[in-house]
């Protein structure tokens, strides 16, 4: 027989282990901030020097991101320690962010099939308050670009699957400069946010109808005229280069 004495688990590798399985269920989201050191010493119960060591672990499992004074932050589980390769790509040859949209209308399609199905009415209580606010911001003519980004991640959220979220996440994070381009280049008229908003509208319904084929279609439609947009953008960045 060759037993081993059973040692005690050191208090910050439990801490670490418990804030890892909330991340890895879906409790914290791709860029959601975890409670502060103190915050979270009260809650387990220990001091802040364990939990302390506890982030730090996380962090280099890269689950995690401590910023100066900025608290930490989880990160997306298909995120490299090396950064996002996919948003050098896209910024070194801007043909590569269409590949991207195309491969959004797959996912997303799917996100809002799923959402309508599984949304839960604190997430439709916040698809609600995104769309109010895009509405009040095309009274007001103001843009949308933000609440558009996050009304995304809040559709992918509510199929409450983590990995269609940290996807989501990672593809949102690696398009974000192209899209502002987008939104700053094509998306000029008060018709074309009418347009946008329209679809996010029909999303929205579908998905509080809990219609998973219309949120599909709905969804799909969106994506397409946003890949128009896109390709529009891309051939003026052509023509300037």
């Amino acid at each position: 027989m060759n037993f081993k004495p059973i040692k005690p688990k050191k208090i910050s590798v439990q801490i670490s282990e418990q804030i890892r399985s909330s991340i890895l269920a879906g409790e914290f989201a791709p860029g959601d901030k975890l409670p502060p050191e103190r915050e979270l010493a009260e809650m387990f119960g220990v001091s802040r020097p364990s939990v302390r060591e506890a982030l730090n672990m996380l962090a280099a499992a890269g689950l995690v991101e401590s910023y100066q004074g900025g608290g930490t932050v989880v990160k997306s589980l298909v995120e490299t320690t090396t950064g996002s390769p996919l948003s050098e790509l896209i910024k070194a040859e801007s043909e590569r962010a269409l590949d991207v949209i195309e491969v959004r209308k797959g996912m997303e399609a799917w996100t809002a099939y799923y959402a309508a199905q599984r949304a839960l009415p604190d997430d439709i209580r916040k698809l609600e308050t995104i769309i109010g606010s895009m509405e009040k911001n095309l009274e007001e003519l103001k843009s949308s670009e933000d609440m558009d980004a996050n009304f995304h991640i809040l559709v992918a959220r509510a199929t409450h699957n983590v990995v269609w979220l940290h996807l989501m996440q990672t593809i949102f994070d690696a398009m974000k400069e192209f899209q502002r381009g987008v939104w700053r280049a094509v998306y000029l008229t008060d018709e074309d946010h009418r347009i946008l908003f329209a679809h996010h509208k029909a999303v929205f319904e579908a998905i509080r109808d809990r219609d998973s084929d219309r949120a599909r279609e709905a969804m799909l439609a969106h994506l397409t005229f946003a890949e128009k947009r896109s390709i529009a953008y891309v051939s003026q960045v052509r023509k300037g280069e």
